[in-house]
């Protein structure tokens, strides 16, 4: 299963700078999660949880497995979100949007 990739931000952005950044992030994320191919279904299965828990469960309440899901995701959220926009990546509302 594929996914899309869309950097969202409220920074001024050249075609060529947005597509790197988005080129980079995708890099960061199939790496960190071992694949593309595992990338929708993990954002799925992590969009599911949240749903039933909310944006960020009380681990306690997980299961094992959701758990790891959660962490995993986040993990690879967060080096993709490095990878894409350096140390300093909260410093503007940049974010990217993951179509299933």
């Amino acid at each position: 299963m594929s996914y899309t990739l869309t950097l969202i931000t409220a920074e001024e952005a050249s075609d060529a700078e947005r597509r790197a950044a988005e080129q980079r992030y995708r890099r960061a994320l199939d790496a960190a999660l071992g694949d593309a191919s595992l990338v929708a279904p993990t954002y799925g299965v992590y969009l599911r949880i949240v749903a039933v828990h909310g944006e960020s469960p009380d681990v306690t309440a997980l299961t094992d497995a959701e758990r790891e899901v959660v962490e995993q995701w986040q993990a690879a959220e967060s080096a993709a979100m490095t990878a894409a926009l350096g140390p300093h990546r909260y410093l503007d509302d940049a974010r990217f949007e993951i179509g299933l």
